[in-house]
């Protein structure tokens, strides 16, 4: 890899534990700016430091502001979101289907996510060396574990042929600049990973936001899923797998859908009930600055200064939801109007759907620093999980009702019932897209499925040859993003077709 520009890859111990993670609880680290790999694994307390920095890479990608955020590259890639932010070129790119290996977007995960991986490594290597209690040792290598998995999987479905480094990496090391590996081999290795963190003793909930046994099994489900889909097609024995891990987490009932979906906004529930595993933030400490991107361009309706109108939903999208369905009324997932910032009586038309399903009134009202954590794994996605895969093996049984209807109820919605086994899929298709919208977790489906949710029709499409509601068409090109350009040029990486 080119030296200037891929220092995520000639990382050693040294460089990863500058960072910090976004509970209060994480927040404890001693200074580490003076050691090296043979002085610094040393304590228990190197230990807890090392993993605490792999967490820190998380939030990188979700960075907002007047030039967007590279975790809008998952929604725009959906054809259901739109945005108002012209100078945001990298935004248009993935939107219009345009997009170049240039796009500043692609650039930020691949190196934010692969500079997770190498302090996920690190802390693998060194920390079984150190002398301290084997229970904790072992708690935290699961967590390093998971959140190595959680890496690769998103970075696999993303580009697809990708490096597979799994050591420290320093200037002698063979992965220095690594080749592609296959995905079924980058599959293997997040399997592996997922079933040591399964064994390594973690509970099966933390508030504090650190991974738990439900986040494992869960991140588990859902890789087995995606694996049951394309690009490796391993079918009945993956869906099984993945409803056998759903149930697992439904059956220890140590989770639960909110009653109500006010309680998205409410920063007291973060890491509770439903919120299996969180990206943390911490107002006035590590605020989430992602909040900026879902308020209307310059409404000034927030105590926010930066009003970028980043994203919002098509609305087409929005207005596709059905008439009754709690979740398209106002101030569930979207809002069409806010109060004025200078007079709150004053009520202001936005002019499109903005999302708020993650809306942090209080920042947007007082404060202007938000600890709104982002959503990783939701427990509605784990029972949607279960009634597809549980679909797949056996046809809509009473159990894969129960999960589905249990999203419907919410929503205000009636049960399904006496359904085949293809209008089950659909059904639950369509309860994913709706349900889960602007969580980065659409566009993942559309791939594994290949598949595309027609506004208009309310039917799936084929994922090549679907038209988005604005005009442009899908490709297969765009099954997957283009590796930057910078990593490219190292002359080992081959770019993906199309681009």
């Amino acid at each position: 890899m080119k030296k200037n520009t891929n220092k995520w890859l000639l990382l050693i111990v040294i460089s990863s534990f500058i960072m910090v993670t976004g509970c209060s609880k994480f927040l404890d680290e001693s200074d580490p700016s003076n050691f090296s790999t043979g002085s610094y694994f040393t304590k228990p307390e190197h230990a807890k430091s090392s993993v605490n920095s792999i967490y820190a890479s998380m939030r990188d990608p979700m960075n907002s502001g007047f030039g967007g955020g590279a975790w809008m590259m998952l929604e725009f890639a959906t054809g259901l979101a739109g945005t108002d932010l012209g100078q945001a070129v990298n935004s248009y790119f993935v939107k219009d289907l345009t997009n170049t290996a240039d796009n500043g977007y692609g650039l930020t995960i691949w190196t934010s996510y692969y500079r997770g991986i190498a302090n996920a490594n690190a802390s693998i290597k060194y920390v079984p060396n150190i002398v301290m209690d084997e229970n904790q040792k072992k708690r935290l290598l699961g967590e390093a574990y998971f959140l190595r998995a959680w890496y690769y999987f998103n970075l696999v479905q993303m580009f697809g042929n990708i490096p597979l480094v799994t050591e420290p990496v320093n200037l002698q090391s063979e992965q220095l600049r690594p080749t592609q590996a296959a995905p079924e081999e980058i599959y293997t290795l997040i399997v592996n990973d997922l079933q040591t963190a399964e064994q390594s003793g973690l509970a099966w909930k933390d508030e504090t936001g650190r991974v738990s046994l439900g986040a494992v099994k869960s991140l588990l489900a859902k890789v087995y899923l995606t694996m049951a889909g394309f690009p490796l097609q391993k079918g009945l024995s993956h869906y099984t797998l993945a409803s056998n891990k759903a149930k697992e987490v439904i059956e220890s009932g140590q989770f639960k859908l909110f009653d109500d979906y006010t309680d998205f906004n409410n920063t007291a529930m973060k890491n509770k009930e439903e919120n299996i595993f969180m990206i943390q933030y911490l107002s006035g400490t590590l605020a989430s600055n992602w909040q900026v991107s879902i308020v209307p361009y310059n409404k000034n309706i927030s105590k926010y200064s930066d009003e970028t109108g980043g994203i919002y939903a098509t609305t087409a999208f929005a207005q596709s939801f059905q008439p009754n369905d709690k979740r398209a009324k106002e101030k569930e997932f979207f809002y069409t109007t806010y109060t004025n910032q200078d007079n709150r009586n004053l009520e202001v038309e936005l002019g499109g759907y903005f999302i708020y399903k993650y809306f942090d009134n209080d920042a947007h009202l007082n404060t202007a620093s938000s600890g709104m954590n982002w959503p990783v794994l939701r427990y509605a996605d784990v029972l949607l999980i279960f009634a597809e895969a549980s679909n797949e093996v056996s046809g809509p049984d009473l159990e894969a009702y129960n999960a589905v209807n249990a999203i419907r109820t919410r929503a205000e919605l009636t049960d399904l019932s006496g359904l085949t086994k293809d209008q089950f899929r659909e059904a639950v298709w369509k309860e994913r897209w709706y349900e889960l919208c602007f969580e980065n977790i659409t566009w993942f489906d559309m791939v594994r499925l290949r598949k595309a949710f027609n506004v208009s029709t309310k039917q799936f499409d084929d994922y090549v040859g679907h038209k988005f509601s604005y005009g442009p068409t899908l490709t297969s090109r765009e099954l997957l993003f283009p590796i930057p350009t910078s990593e490219v040029l190292n002359g080992k990486l081959t770019q993906n077709a199309g681009y």
